[in-house]
C-alpha cells in the first residue's frame, strides 16, 4: 500500500524569457488538453489512449509537445472527460493554466534548490524553488519523487512535487471505531474478544471558530449586496476572514487525525471509519443545520486520518455506519432518554456517539471473525456485507500551505 504527499512550493524565473516561455508552454498545454476533450466530447462513448494517441499524436508533436507531454494530455483530457460524462455534467471548459509532468520532462538540483522542466520546441527552463526545512525530510531515501504539477495563478510560480511512500502497516490486536460530529470525535477501543477498553470524547472546537468567520464575512457581503466587488477594503476583509477560516479548518484537523493516529498507537489498534458517502448531498435546503453541514470537513478529518496512520503504519478501515447510534452494543434494548442520551440494559447512561463509536469497532471485529458479542438479527448484520472498493489503493493528498 502506497501513500502520496504532495508538497506545493513557490518558484521564480531567474530570466525573464523563461518565464514567457513557461507561460506559452503552460497555454499550449491547456489549450491543446481542451482541443482533445472537444474532439471526443461528442462522441457515444470514452475512446482508449490507443485511438487517441492515433488521432492527435501527430498534431500535438507537430506543434512543438514532446512525446511524455503528448501522453500526459491525452490522459487528462480522457479523465476529465469521464468523470464529466459519468457526473452528468456540461463540457468542461479548461482556465487554469497547469500541466502536469512526469520524471522524464524535469531535472530536479536539491543541493541549488532549482528545477529544470521541459518544454516546447525541447528547450529547457530553470525555475528557483523557495525551500522550506520541511521539504528534507521527503528526501531521506524512503520517499521517491513521482509526477510534478506546475502552475501559473495571478501571475505566481507553483510547483507541486509529488512524493511516494510504502506503508509498512503493523499487526493489531483492538480495534478503535471513530465517530465525527461537528464539534467532537468520539472514540471507543475494544479487544479481540469486543470487551471494552477505553472510550473517550475529543472536543473539536475548529469548525464552530471557523463557522464564526465565515458568518463574519457573509454579513459583510450582505451590507453591500452589489458592490463589495468592487470596493477593495470590503473584498480584502472578506478574503482575510475566509482565509482564516480555512486556516483555522486545516489546523485542527491535522491536530484531531494526530491526536487519533497517537492514541491507535498507544492501545495497538486498528482505526474503523464510517463510509460516508454523499452525506451532504441528502440535506434538505430548508434545514437549519444544513448551513453548518457544509462547512463540515468530516471527509477532510478522515483523509487526514488515514495517511497520518499509515505513514505509523497504523491499519484504517471502513464500515458502514447503518444503525451503529440504534442499537445497543452490548444486546438487550437500548432505551433513549432524548436524542442525545440513551440508557444500555446494563443501566449505564451514555451518548449515541459512544454507542455509534462502540458499535463500528463491534462491526469490524465481527467483519474480522472476532468473538465480539452481535446477536443473528442484530441491523448491524447489514454492515458486514463486503462494502464496495474506494478506488485505488489509498492515495492521499497532502497539501502543504506556504505563507
Amino acid at each position: 500500500m502506497w501513500v502520496t504527499v504532495t508538497a506545493r512550493v513557490k518558484a521564480v524565473t531567474p530570466e525573464p524569457s523563461s518565464h514567457a516561455k513557461l507561460v506559452e508552454f503552460l497555454r499550449a498545454y491547456r489549450d491543446w488538453t481542451q482541443f482533445i476533450i472537444d474532439g471526443i466530447w461528442e462522441l457515444d462513448r470514452i475512446p482508449s489512449i490507443k485511438e487517441l494517441h492515433h488521432r492527435f499524436y501527430k498534431k500535438l508533436r507537430k506543434q512543438g509537445l514532446r512525446a511524455h507531454h503528448v501522453h500526459k494530455i491525452e490522459r487528462r483530457a480522457r479523465e476529465i472527460v469521464k468523470a464529466t460524462k459519468r457526473n452528468r455534467g456540461s463540457k468542461p471548459i479548461l482556465r487554469k493554466l497547469t500541466a502536469r509532468l512526469d520524471y522524464q520532462d524535469y531535472r530536479i538540483d536539491f543541493d541549488n534548490r532549482t528545477i529544470r522542466i521541459a518544454v516546447l520546441n525541447s528547450e529547457w527552463i530553470e525555475l528557483k524553488l523557495k525551500w522550506y526545512s520541511y521539504l528534507d525530510k521527503y528526501f531521506n531515501g524512503s520517499w521517491r519523487l513521482g509526477e510534478i504539477l506546475v502552475s501559473l495563478k495571478d501571475d505566481t510560480i507553483w510547483v507541486y512535487l509529488t512524493f511516494k511512500k510504502e506503508a509498512k502497516l503493523r499487526k493489531v490486536r483492538n480495534a478503535m471505531g471513530v465517530d465525527i460530529n461537528f464539534d467532537s470525535l468520539v472514540y471507543t477501543v475494544l479487544d479481540s474478544n469486543g470487551k471494552l477498553i477505553s472510550t473517550n470524547v475529543l472536543m473539536f472546537r475548529g469548525l464552530r471558530r471557523a463557522l464564526h468567520f465565515k458568518k463574519l464575512s457573509e454579513n459583510l457581503q450582505k451590507r453591500y449586496p452589489r458592490s463589495w466587488r468592487f470596493i477593495k477594503w470590503v473584498r480584502n476583509v472578506r478574503a482575510r476572514w475566509l482565509r482564516r477560516a480555512r486556516n483555522i479548518l486545516n489546523d485542527s484537523c491535522h491536530l484531531i487525525a494526530r491526536r487519533i493516529v497517537e492514541i491507535a498507537k498507544e492501545y495497538n489498534a486498528v482505526i474503523v471509519l464510517e463510509d460516508l458517502r454523499k452525506l451532504k448531498d441528502r440535506i434538505s435546503g430548508n434545514n437549519r443545520f444544513s448551513w453548518k453541514m457544509h462547512l463540515w470537513t468530516y471527509r477532510r478529518i478522515q483523509s487526514y486520518i488515514h495517511y497520518k496512520a499509515l505513514l505509523e503504519g497504523v491499519p484504517v478501515v471502513y464500515v458502514s455506519p447503518r444503525g451503529t447510534s440504534k442499537i445497543s452494543p452490548i444486546g438487550g434494548r437500548l432505551v433513549f432518554i432524548n436524542y442525545r442520551w440513551v440508557r444500555l440494559p446494563n443501566g449505564v447512561v451514555t451518548t449515541r456517539d459512544v454507542v455509534a463509536s462502540w458499535n463500528l469497532a463491534l462491526r469490524h471485529l465481527q467483519m474480522r471473525g472476532s468473538r465480539g458479542w452481535l446477536s443473528p438479527d442484530s441491523p448491524l448484520n447489514d454492515g458486514m456485507k463486503t462494502l464496495p472498493k474506494r478506488g485505488k489503493p489509498v492515495q492521499v493528498i497532502k497539501i502543504s500551505k506556504i505563507t
